[in-house]
This record gives C-alpha cells, sequence and structure tokens, in this order.
C-alpha cells in the first residue's frame, strides 16, 4: 500500500488488524476509501489464515463521517443523467459496508472518540462493537439534509431496537459510550483507547481459538435467519450442519476433550 491509501491492513497470526489511515482529516471517508474497504474485505475474507479482523482509526477521532468535499463533484447539476449518476455511485459505496458485514471473518471494530455518519453505517455492519470511554456517536446525516444511505437505517435497528433507533435517526442528537453500551450498540467499555486495543486483540484471540468453520457459519447462519426469519433460519442451519459436522475439527475437539489438553484446529 501507498502512504495515501485511507486503509493500512497488517496480519497477526489469525488476527488482522484494519487500521483507518486518514488521521489529518478524522478518518473521513472518501471516494477512494470504499473501494479499498471492499478489496480489503474480500481479501480477508478469503484468506483461511485470518480467523477475526479488528477495525480501528489511526489520530484523535475513529471516524468523522463522509467526507463532503470528495463528494461535490456528485451533488452538481439536477438533471436525469447526473441523478442516475449518484443512485449508482450510492450503491457501489453500498457494497463496502456490505463487503464488511458479509466478510466470513466475525469483525470487531474498536472505537475511539468521535464516530459520525458514515462511521456508525461501518460500525452497523461489524459483528461486535467494542469503545473506550469518552466515545461519541451520531447519525449525523439528518442534520446535514441527507437521509443516511449506508446501511444505518437498515442494519442498527437489528441491533438496539426502532423504538430507540428511530429517535437517534430522526434527531440526528448525539449518544455517548455509556448509552450506546446500555442500549446494546457496543457491548464493551474500556477506560482508555490502549486498554481497548488489549481487550479487542484479547477478544479476537478467544473468536481465533474456536474452529474457524464452525464460527464462520454460525455468523453466515445468524446473517440468513435475520435475513429471511426463524422457520427459513431453522431449515438452513439443519442442512448446514448436516453437510459440515463431520469435519477433523470435530474430531479434534473431542480428542482434546477427553485428553485434557488445548485443541488444534486447522479449519477442515
Amino acid at each position: 500500500m501507498s502512504g495515501n491509501d485511507p486503509l493500512k491492513l497488517e496480519r497477526d497470526g489469525h488476527l488482522a488488524w484494519l487500521t483507518l489511515d486518514r488521521p489529518e482529516k478524522l478518518n473521513a471517508m472518501g471516494l477512494d476509501f470504499f473501494p479499498a474497504l471492499t478489496g480489503l474485505m474480500d481479501e480477508l475474507s478469503a484468506d483461511p489464515e485470518v480467523r477475526a479482523v479488528v477495525i480501528k482509526a489511526e489520530g484523535k477521532a475513529f471516524c468523522a463521517g463522509i467526507d463532503l468535499d470528495s463528494l461535490a463533484g456528485l451533488l452538481k447539476g439536477t438533471g436525469a443523467a447526473e441523478r442516475e449518476e449518484l443512485r449508482r455511485t450510492i450503491l457501489e459505496l453500498q457494497k463496502a459496508m456490505t463487503a464488511v458485514e458479509r466478510c466470513s471473518k466475525p469483525v470487531i471494530a474498536a472505537v475511539h472518540s468521535l464516530c459520525l455518519g458514515g462511521g456508525v453505517d461501518l460500525l452497523s455492519a461489524c459483528d461486535v462493537r467494542l469503545a473506550s470511554a469518552g466515545a461519541v456517536f451520531s447519525i449525523r446525516e439528518t442534520k446535514m439534509a441527507i437521509i443516511a444511505d449506508l446501511g444505518t437505517l437498515q442494519r442498527l435497528p437489528t441491533l438496539i431496537g426502532q423504538g430507540r433507533f428511530r429517535e437517534l435517526a430522526l434527531t440526528g442528537r448525539d449518544f455517548g459510550a455509556e448509552e450506546a453500551l446500555e442500549m446494546g450498540f457496543l457491548t464493551r467499555l474500556f477506560a482508555t483507547r490502549e486498554e481497548l486495543y488489549a481487550g479487542a486483540e484479547a477478544l479476537a484471540r478467544e473468536i481465533a481459538a474456536n474452529p474457524p468453520l464452525a464460527v464462520q457459519g454460525t455468523k453466515e447462519v445468524i446473517l440468513f435467519s435475520r435475513d429471511f426469519g426463524i422457520s427459513s433460519g431453522l431449515e438452513y442451519v439443519a442442512q448446514k450442519n448436516a453437510a459440515a459436522l463431520v469435519s477433523e475439527d470435530l474430531v479434534e475437539a473431542v480428542q482434546a476433550y477427553r485428553e485434557k489438553r488445548e485443541p488444534r484446529f486447522k479449519g477442515r
């Protein structure tokens, strides 16, 4: 990657760290951010050595949202051609968030300071969200005369419920880490940024220590059941387990239990 890339990828054993790396702009998302995110998430999804991903950010803030300066060219003109171009662009940007959600590996967000607008879209696509004390969130688009269009309106209510969600989406107000934890948007809160990253790594390694095919299959079934309902989800998991239940990792899990040792899973 070049020094101008908006994202930085580092691997550490079975763990991957994906860092928002535009600190001079508070990690605001320019047009180059989205294809970069899509490509890296697809890469991590296909990498058999990676079992968990942590997303964090450099600088003073996690993410200030969409970089409106970079989008200014798309907001010029009111003709049908310009509107159609904007529609196609929005659909392309949405693919980046979907790539996070659909990554076969669990994705953990580790948030510090500000996380606004598009940053909340990103968090809503992650599997687990952690933050340090003092973090502030906002569905800021509402206050900017924009309808949030990258996934928050679709994903966040499934995480925190419709009542709380609608208040946040319609007001665009700030909400802090304590409130985010209480409503279930965050699952853990840490006193400092250093403790946040240590906690994110510990959680990622705990997940990575499990049989990877079982972890990935669990994430897949969770998403399928959310999208298609309980009945279809039950049928899907029955079919999936029938096809994959007898695995080398299952045999290893049983043997390790009997021998009272730590299992060594290979994803087979």
